[in-house]
């Protein structure tokens, strides 16, 4: 287990993702400076401590969001801002939509996480189809996709489905093999149980508290044990790998460390077992921590034993 820090724009593995369209321009006092292509946003960010390194930067902001209620709120222009707008990343294109709770419909956090998918598939396989649970806006999906992986892309919200599908078509991936699912993800995982299925690789990013779309509840501290457990029992152990990410508070190294070892102990051995904090860094340099990934790949394992 490697608990240092990843920086998503570590030169040595960025290709072929790297992009122009997206900076973290500055954080601190608890919100986070960024530019998507031409419009620059200023928005809440918990984990932004410390003081800002550039002040000057954050009156250009195009817009900034505002909490009013919780963690919704409303964004306030300062110039006219399209409904929707698209970037860049690398191979892919996002269209991306700013939300009432603060979010655009992109975590560029999750960059590590398709860089690792697009190798591994080129290098491994694909040796089976690929599940992306809570799969939101596609990006893992479409760098599985882009690798030449089948992907079955589940999100239990159909609007958010569609947003990735149209992704999958800016970025010329509209005939891939992915198989676009609205679905509660426990309520899919237990129906693949009785196909008895198998997955290559699995993916998931589970929120802190979700709705499926016929109004099931997910709370991660509750469902987080059942969940992984029906995921476990569709993975290809011999070949296959697993990763998840989470950005629940509490949720860190040792957290995390304890959930697994106490579902699969056994992961430490049968293969190689990652645990990390995921970060930006920003334009001075300084890292944005921004959520946890959980990685365990049996090809490594296996390679390694060679």
């Amino acid at each position: 287990m490697d608990g240092t820090p990843f920086n998503v724009w570590d030169r040595r593995c960025v290709d072929p993702f790297f992009t122009e369209d997206y900076e973290l321009l500055d954080f601190g006092n608890g919100r986070r400076l960024e530019r998507f292509g031409d419009i620059t946003l200023d928005r809440p960010s918990p984990a932004a401590e410390g003081i800002p390194c550039f002040p000057e930067l954050w009156a250009k902001a195009d817009s900034r969001f505002r909490r009013t209620q919780g963690n919704f709120g409303q964004w306030l222009d300062v110039r006219d801002i399209p409904e929707r707008w698209t970037i860049r990343w690398g191979p892919l294109s996002f269209e991306l939509k700013r939300n009432q709770s603060g979010h655009v419909g992109l975590f560029p956090e999750q960059v590590v996480n398709w860089i690792w998918l697009y190798h591994h598939i080129k290098h491994h396989g694909p040796l089976g189809p690929i599940l992306n649970l809570f799969a939101y806006t596609g990006g893992s999906t479409l760098a599985a996709a882009l690798a030449g992986a089948e992907v079955f892309h589940v999100d239990a919200a159909q609007n958010v489905v569609g947003w990735a599908r149209r992704n999958a078509e800016v970025s010329g991936l509209a005939q891939a093999p992915i198989h676009w699912i609205v679905e509660d993800a426990r309520k899919f995982l237990r129906r693949e149980i009785r196909r008895e299925k198998r997955y290559w690789g699995i993916i998931l990013d589970p929120p802190s508290y979700g709705h499926g779309p016929r109004g099931e509840s997910f709370q991660l501290e509750r469902h987080i044990v059942g969940l992984l457990e029906a995921a476990f029992s569709l993975l290809d152990w011999e070949r296959g790998f697993f990763l998840m990410t989470c950005h629940t508070p509490g949720y860190g190294t040792q957290k995390l460390t304890r959930l697994f070892h106490d579902l699969r102990p056994e992961l430490w051995q049968r293969g190689q077992m990652t645990i990390r904090m995921m970060t930006i860094a920003s334009k001075s340099g300084q890292v944005l921590p921004s959520g946890m990934l959980v990685r365990w790949d049996a090809a490594d394992h296996n390679t390694a034993s060679d």
